[in-house]
């Protein structure tokens, strides 16, 4: 009998998601240097590197430029593509922007850097994807098109199948299932992959934290069913709500049909450094070293982080002991909200509502404006529309969006530059424009420190 071999590719994710999980994305540029050359050789698929939350990391906390990064990045690594995160029409912020906005940071991105983007929606509306999918593909890059995972009565693996093939339709090269918060299991895994092998032909790469602690087996069934990528972390960034072990993948996978042709050898003094490198950070930025597996988010689907963050939530207005309560009504309003994704920046949004609902003690007393935005359509479709009741009850006799929602920005761009020369920088790059653009109060504060204002 021939064995057929299939080797699987793996996407590093040690400077970006990796820290990201695990140490509140506080890794400086001057603690990727010393090891991204040793990086570039190992044999990666890529280097998951910049995007998510890396940008906004590099300018409130870091005192770094984040395209500064990007092309101290570019420059160490001659082999290997460095990969991003792009939240679709949200670029790297928390709300939509007009497409010449979109256009130019992908341009920008990958004029600077960037070989391969990974490119998401919080919704999985495929509207939110086209015009940055369009523009990475214009620009050269790899477009990996990306659908989050998540489970609810509505998302099927014939759901899933659809949105996969669309991504496709729209240029896709290589197709991602995104699962942010550990939910998939090994054998849900193995059976989504197999029928997704079956009707698409890009490859598929299989991204998940380990937060539930299913991780590593769902990536062993995932890679028995077809799968072509896996992203994994360099072990002291890796587990807890990050991804699996890089090492301890190659090492499952050796001498067999699936060998990632990856020398361990080669990974463990890199993982040695990268150990100080999260010891160093663990006591300068007073982060908690204590991030675990939480079996928790099987049942409530809230990823770890948020849930630290509800639960600090209800602990500020001495309501700790409501938390139970909150677990509940989180999936509740989710429900009530059309089952969307938790992920940023849904996450947020139907987190804070539940909370208010219990905080409050009457349901929907308080209706913040991104959840009314959510509901009429202002992110995007939702995954089941909202029942036309409950919508009215909570946004009146507001407008509700059923075309694409970018296509009521208009173009921003002139008008962020002019706002930039109002403030002193009449002469700023298009990627400070850029920065700005997502991150206005942020960005200025880091131009005060490192522009000359001109007046």
């Amino acid at each position: 009998m021939t064995i057929v071999k299939k080797p699987v590719k793996i996407v590093e994710t040690v400077l970006r998601d990796g820290h990201q999980s695990l140490a509140a994305t506080r890794m400086r540029t001057s603690d990727m240097i010393p090891m991204l050359e040793q990086l570039d050789e190992a044999g990666f698929f890529a280097l998951e590197a910049w995007g998510g939350a890396t940008f906004d990391s590099c300018l409130r906390f870091l005192n770094e430029d984040p395209w500064e990064r990007l092309r101290t990045l570019k420059k160490h690594l001659k082999k290997t593509p460095i990969q991003m995160l792009l939240r679709g029409q949200n670029v790297l912020g928390y709300n939509h922007y007009a497409d010449d906005v979109v256009k130019e940071f992908v341009k920008r991105a990958v004029g600077n850097g960037i070989g391969v983007i990974r490119i998401f929606d919080a919704l999985n509306d495929p509207r939110n994807l086209e015009v940055a999918m369009h523009a990475a593909k214009e620009s050269g890059a790899h477009v990996q098109g990306c659908f989050v995972y998540t489970i609810s009565p509505y998302h099927t693996t014939e759901s899933y199948i659809t949105l996969a093939k669309e991504l496709v339709q729209r240029g896709a090269d290589s197709i991602c299932i995104k699962d942010m918060a550990g939910l998939l299991t090994p054998y849900a895994g193995y059976d989504l992959i197999k029928a997704l092998k079956q009707e698409i032909a890009v490859p598929l790469d299989l991204h998940t934290h380990y937060t539930s602690g299913l991780a590593s087996m769902t990536y062993l069934k995932a890679i028995e069913a077809g799968v072509d990528i896996v992203d994994c972390a360099l072990s002291p960034f890796s587990m807890g709500s990050s991804q699996p072990a890089t090492e301890t993948m190659i090492a499952a996978l050796k001498g067999t049909p699936y060998d990632t042709g990856i020398n361990n050898d080669i990974l463990l003094p890199i993982a040695d450094y990268f150990r100080e490198i999260k010891k160093n950070l663990t006591a300068s930025f007073n982060l908690t070293n204590d991030i675990n597996v939480d079996t928790r988010v099987l049942t409530s689907q809230i990823p770890g982080g948020m849930m630290s963050n509800l639960l600090n939530q209800l602990k500020e207005q001495g309501m700790a002991d409501k938390f139970n309560e909150l677990s509940t009504e989180m999936p509740r309003v989710r429900a009530e909200l059309g089952y969307p994704p938790l992920v940023t920046p849904t996450s947020q949004i139907v987190g804070s509502m539940a909370a208010f609902n219990v905080i409050l003690g009457q349901r929907y007393k308080v209706v913040p404006r991104e959840v009314k935005d959510l509901a009429r359509g202002k992110y995007g479709r939702t995954p089941v529309p909202v029942d036309p009741e409950f919508l009215k009850s909570i946004i009146g006799d507001e407008q509700v969006i059923t075309s694409r929602p970018a296509d009521h920005i208009p173009p921003q761009l002139e008008s962020l530059k002019q706002q930039l020369a109002e403030n002193g920088y009449p002469n700023a790059s298009i990627e400070d424009v850029l920065s700005y653009a997502s991150f206005p109060e942020v960005a200025l504060n880091f131009f005060r420190e490192n522009r000359t204002v001109c007046m």
